[in-house]
């Protein structure tokens, strides 16, 4: 078979077309919603090795899933490539291998590259809906809306509560549970709204990985996914400034980032880049049995889901970052920023970050300019989002959402 044929071969399988093993109910739900959103790093069950597909020759199908890796560079092509990897076991060790991080080549492709920080030379650019009637507000990759090639990243939900407000950080759009395997990580504010901490549910580094313990609290598949979030991680802070004498200007925010050193921003430093979500499997319950006419359920023991945080180690001084400040136009008689046609429309909610460094460490006045995330409106309930190094995705839509919530004492 050609090259050609076998992208059009994975295309049909992408399209439920082609001849796919049956995986039960719960495996054709599963791939309906990653025709829409990208695929969680986790399986449902064990791959199935069977066929001509997993038995290819090592030399073969390294060629070919570099070949599609190379020639689907963005989306919605770039999503057979995520189905190189819902093959079989042989072929998604290959592409997870072939496939660079985000810093490496500046493209998203699996869920994990949410987590990863991006690229050193050019941002990733996307951008965020708002739905004022839900609360919701989807992250998308691109530079524009289009309804046509809109690549949902994150989806994350609004919850008022008596003395703060919570951000649920989703991979999907319709499901905000902290219980689902598409939870990634929340944003909670102080009851003025000045202070908001950021929430991982899956440790920064692999290294600060833990393990869970059983107990005695059993959930069925279609409650719980086989990997459940335990612990909340705090990996940073915004904060926002008082403005006490209630002085016209722009808001001024500081973030600390405590999972992110500062040295990472130094010739040669590096920040945290997981590799993998961690697996919480039980050993002996870590695959479905399934028995013909019937779905099996699976038992899954783990801790309750705990609302206690845990901040992990960190080498060295974190890095802050501030709000790059304005400067008075005359003419327009407004505070402006230069956003590179990023932005199009005036609001309190813009801004610029970039880093607070020492004088004393060695880094140098191009790198402290540089911004390493900006965030602002084009459009009634549209703004941009541009990061890069060392921020990830899922830390610069969190900061980002932080501007969302009202803040009557720092405007």
């Amino acid at each position: 078979m050609s090259f050609k044929g076998i992208v059009r071969e994975l295309k049909e399988i992408k399209d439920g077309t082609g001849s796919t093993s049956k995986k039960g109910v719960e495996g054709k739900r599963w791939l309906s919603r990653n025709r829409s959103h990208i695929a969680p790093d986790v399986a449902l069950f064990k791959p199935i090795q069977q066929g001509n597909w997993a038995n290819l020759p090592p030399e073969l199908l390294l060629d070919i899933i570099r070949r599609v890796e190379e020639s689907e560079s963005s989306w919605p092509a770039r999503t057979v490539v995520v189905f190189c990897a819902s093959v079989c076991k042989s072929w998604r060790d290959v592409t997870k291998e072939i496939v660079k991080t985000p810093e490496e080549c500046g493209r998203l492709t699996f869920p994990i590259s949410l987590k990863q920080p991006g690229p050193r030379d050019e941002p990733i650019q996307c951008f965020i809906k708002r739905d004022r009637s839900t609360s919701t507000y989807r992250l998308y990759f691109g530079l524009t809306p289009s309804e046509e090639s809109d690549k949902l990243l994150l989806a994350a939900k609004r919850i008022r509560r008596a003395t703060s407000t919570d951000f649920v950080v989703s991979l999907v759009a319709d499901d905000f549970s902290r219980a689902s395997n598409t939870y990634v990580g929340r944003l909670r504010s102080n009851f003025l709204g000045t202070k908001f901490t950021i929430y991982d549910c899956e440790p920064p580094n692999d290294a600060a990985v833990l393990h869970n313990s059983r107990s005695s609290r059993r959930f069925n598949t279609r409650q719980v996914s086989p990997r459940l979030p335990a612990y909340n991680y705090s990996v940073a802070t915004v904060s926002y400034e008082l403005n006490v004498l209630r002085t016209r200007g722009p808001r001024r925010m500081n973030c600390v980032m405590s999972s992110i050193p500062v040295s990472s921003i130094q010739e040669g430093g590096t920040a945290p880049t997981p590799t993998s979500f961690p697996q919480c499997y039980d050993d002996k319950s870590s695959s479905l049995r399934i028995s013909e006419g019937k779905d099996s359920a699976l038992n899954f023991s783990s801790r309750k889901l705990s609302s206690s945080s845990l901040t992990p180690p960190l080498s060295g001084e974190p890095l802050v970052l501030k709000n790059k400040a304005p400067r008075w136009h005359e003419q327009l008689q407004c505070w402006c920023l230069n956003f590179k046609g990023r932005v199009t429309v005036a609001s309190v909610k813009n801004f610029q970050l970039v880093a607070n460094v020492d004088s004393s460490l060695n880094i140098s006045a191009a790198e402290q300019e540089k911004v390493i995330l900006q965030f602002g409106k084009i459009g009634k309930d549209i703004f941009t989002m541009d990061y890069r190094y060392p921020l990830t995705a899922f830390q610069a839509f969190s900061i980002c959402l932080s501007s969302f919530d009202s803040k009557p004492a720092c405007e």
